[in-house]
């Protein structure tokens, strides 16, 4: 495997050589000195370029970055169209190295109004890039939440359930469990992204899909989130269903006692219906 120092040279040489390529910036996790380094971190690259469709023209070019084991280019997929002015290439190498490298015109430069706080430059041939500050993740903390915004994630958590709830009544499990692992998830990981920020001050990143809960959860909370995630039998997930309404209720109280909002009393009258729809 190419060490990363082999890499950012490639990285940096390509674009040195190019006269097209104006400037080269690295942003994610490999300039987060809070993340702990392993083979398995992309580089997050944008060359800042001329032409951008000189290179979309023929997509053969980055070959150079080495022998692929499978490309995307979600720019150029039917099935995801974008209207997004950049071009990606997302490569996996043979030897464990992953590149997502994205073009943007360098009139793309003065439209930016701010940089992700996670950047660093390592190429600008006209200085045409501003000075940036010292890579953090500031842009990805938990930020604390209105109190509108408390009562909108219960309100979503505690809906959306009932709709898990249907479709495993009905025998429907892709349906109960697209409505389980989308919505009311994601309301669950943010009520504890919550719990964690009011504990911290909100200043901590728990990162993409909140993928370092472990780190900052109570034992005994984490332990109960790893009980919400069900198989494929339905008993399974009718019972993980009740662990995930139990878990909410739970940070929720915890979370409006720390920033002093009050609780919906909607999770009452919910958990009666979602007991009257499993009985029934």
């Amino acid at each position: 495997m190419r060490t990363e120092k082999e890499m950012l040279t490639l990285i940096v040489s390509i674009a040195e050589k190019d006269d097209r390529i104006r400037a080269v910036m690295m942003n994610g996790s490999r300039v987060n000195s809070n993340v702990i380094k392993d083979r398995y971190q992309d580089y997050d690259i944008v060359y800042y370029v001329k032409d951008v469709e000189s290179f979309t023209d023929d997509h053969s070019w980055v070959d150079v970055f080495g022998k692929q084991i499978i490309m995307q280019m979600p720019e150029g997929m039917a099935l995801f169209p974008s209207e997004w002015p950049g071009f990606s290439y997302l490569m996996l190498f043979t030897d464990g190295n992953r590149i997502d490298l994205t073009l943007l015109g360098v009139e793309e430069i003065e439209k930016q109004s701010s940089f992700d706080s996670l950047s660093v430059i390592l190429l600008d041939k006209d200085n045409l890039l501003p000075k940036l500050s010292r890579p953090n993740d500031s842009d990805y903390v938990t930020k604390k939440p209105t109190e509108e915004e408390f009562a909108d994630c219960q309100n979503e958590f505690w809906w959306v359930a009932t709709n898990v709830a249907k479709g495993l009544k009905r025998n429907e499990l892709p349906y109960a469990k697209s409505m389980m692992e989308g919505p009311v998830r994601q309301m669950l990981v943010l009520m504890l992204q919550w719990h964690i920020g009011s504990a911290h001050d909100f200043v901590i990143n728990t990162g993409k899909d909140g993928k370092w809960l472990e780190r900052y959860l109570e034992k005994s909370l984490w332990k109960k989130f790893v009980a919400t995630y069900p198989g494929g039998d339905y008993t399974e997930n009718w019972e993980s269903l009740f662990e995930m309404c139990a878990l909410f209720e739970e940070v929720t109280t915890s979370v409006g006692n720390k920033l002093g909002f009050q609780p919906s009393s909607e999770n009452e009258k919910v958990l009666v219906y979602l007991r009257k729809v499993f009985n029934y």
